[in-house]
């Protein structure tokens, strides 16, 4: 084996890739795809969501996804009408199971919210739903906080 081109691979700070699906409100940039590391079963990257930006409803599909919150304050509401809800701060964790409803809040009206997103696959699942929340998605903005794929 090859283990020098094909081990372990080091993606430094300076060189993440922000050619990846962007929504207005937040800043997306990936590390380990399969594209740029090999990887086959997992997606990671980073999130910057400005100040009191919110999620319309959704869900990843059969992705599981962890968050690991750096900077700021993020809430989540979950269920079948967003009806749960909890926050998690830096050096939280969020785990968001496959197919569970939810909307992602930037809990602080003058802070931006900063994590490091993982997900169970490469593909980018985002499904949309037709769910009223508690707190609305939102607004002003030409683009969802998640586009349709």
């Amino acid at each position: 084996m090859d283990w020098q081109h094909n081990g372990v691979k080091i993606v430094p700070a300076g060189e993440l890739d922000p050619n990846t699906p962007q929504t207005a409100g937040m800043t997306r940039a990936a590390a380990i795809t399969h594209a740029r590391t090999g990887a086959a079963k997992l997606w990671a990257g980073t999130v910057l969501v400005q100040p009191n930006a919110k999620t319309g409803p959704h869900h990843h599909g059969e992705l599981e996804t962890v968050l690991y919150i750096v900077r700021g304050r993020a809430r989540m509401r979950w269920g079948e009408r967003l009806e749960f809800s909890g926050e998690a701060g830096p050096g939280d964790f969020i785990y968001v199971p496959p197919y569970v409803p939810h909307q992602e809040i930037n809990a602080l009206p003058d802070e931006p919210c900063e994590a490091v997103v993982v997900r169970s696959g490469q593909d980018p699942v985002v499904v949309n739903l037709d769910l009223e929340s508690p707190e609305p998605a939102s607004t002003g903005s030409p683009t969802p906080f998640h586009p349709k794929p």
